[in-house]
């Protein structure tokens, strides 16, 4: 079974996270608690530090969300950990689980955090091959056995970032519960676009396969469902043990979310389907809109199923130059901006994503100004640099 990093082994518990925990029991036989500590527990206001796990209220809300959605059933005391978004809960889980040297497997292209988080936590990646002709699922049953034997953390994020792919059904991620099972490792499932969903498809949890709890976590935003992205709240779920390091490792470096922030996910995850419904007719309308311009325009794209994204192969006349080359000429020659795919991984170069997040009336604008530069001759941009140049500074 998957240990904590070395790291984490030497840090004794967090004396406050015990503090809380006795403050909590106090209030709970209905002691009348003077408290002089630092907590946030049954206080009149939202200043004070919160708990590094989250405020109970919001983890039972989140349970909540979860059993409704999927069917899922969570300890929230246990089993939920509230996030400063996802992103940096996957760094912390990736700096409480390896140690230096050890090995993640990571989809290419990914969003950046899942490789990056590895190397910052000293740890190496190995890349899994994300593929047009295979939906751009990893093929487990090609990684080489001696790097699954190695392997301690697997990285993966369906409807996926930046390529919007998505599994139909639970068949991928019964493969993945197997694997991980047959090799112990760690599972963890970036899923913050579940919500973000067209025409009719419905993603599902990974949690939902038997099995997955005991050897994985999943990680949920508010940031694309509420639009709430600078509100920098989140929260992950799953194995007991995983949730455990990363709420230590929490504990020693921040104060967790504050307060009233929870308090706003706790309204958000409580309130009625047809606000998100909207938000998704939004995408949806902005989606159709791009990628039938574009097709006007020439440029053939996927109509993406998931994700406020469209993941567009570079026009065949453009492809020679490199993804981040054909990015910078276009801000320059037109003023739109585009995330170069190669800022993904190298297997991300050919692409770039499009974001459909401005107002309706722009991607009128941008059609107009892409019809003029489509039309121009590829030209080799000075100083632009391909996979091998510095791909971290995209758009997340």
């Amino acid at each position: 079974m998957i240990g904590c990093s070395d790291k984490l082994t030497q840090l004794p518990p967090y004396l406050f996270s015990r503090i809380n925990q006795l403050k909590r029991e106090a209030f709970t036989k209905k002691l009348d608690v003077i408290d002089l500590g630092m907590g946030v527990l049954h206080h009149p206001t939202t200043h004070r530090y919160p708990q590094a796990k989250g405020m109970p209220k919001f983890r039972r809300t989140a349970a909540d969300w979860l059993e409704r959605r999927f069917g899922v059933t969570l300890d929230p005391e246990r089993e939920v950990l509230a996030l400063i978004g996802t992103k940096e809960g996957i760094a912390h889980l990736a700096m409480a689980l390896l140690n230096p040297g050890e090995l993640a497997l990571v989809g290419d292209p990914a969003y950046p955090v899942h490789r990056n988080g590895v190397i910052l936590a000293g740890g190496e990646v190995f890349f899994l091959p994300l593929r047009q002709e295979n939906q751009y699922l990893p093929d487990l049953g090609a990684i080489p056995t001696a790097i699954a034997q190695r392997a301690k953390l697997l990285l993966l994020n369906y409807p996926n970032n930046p390529t919007t792919a998505v599994v139909e059904d639970l068949t991928f991620f019964k493969e993945v519960v197997a694997f991980a099972k047959k090799y112990d490792l760690v599972v963890c499932h970036d899923n913050p676009y579940c919500e973000i969903t067209f025409d009719g498809y419905v993603a599902p949890s990974f949690l939902q396969v038997p099995g997955a709890k005991a050897i994985g976590v999943e990680c949920f935003s508010f940031s694309k469902t509420y639009n709430m992205a600078g509100w920098r709240v989140g929260w992950m779920c799953g194995s007991e043990r995983i949730v455990g390091y990363v709420e230590k490792f929490k504990s020693f470096i921040d104060y967790g979310v504050p307060t009233f922030l929870q308090l706003a996910g706790v309204s958000a995850l409580q309130s009625p389907l047809a606000v998100v419904a909207e938000t998704v007719k939004i995408y949806q309308r902005r989606r159709d809109q791009w990628v039938q311009g574009l097709a006007k325009l020439g440029w053939q794209v996927p109509t993406p199923k998931a994700t406020m994204y469209v993941w567009a192969p570079l026009p065949e006349r453009f492809r020679a130059q490199g993804s981040l080359a054909f990015a910078e000429r276009l801000i320059q020659e037109t003023g739109i901006v585009v995330a170069p795919g190669v800022g993904f991984g190298p297997g991300g170069e050919g692409y770039v994503r499009m974001a459909l997040v401005t107002h309706d009336h722009r991607f009128h604008d941008a059609l107009l100004r892409l019809k003029k530069f489509l039309r121009q001759e590829p030209v080799s941009m000075p100083g632009s640099r391909g996979p091998g140049g510095e791909p971290g500074a995209v758009a997340e």
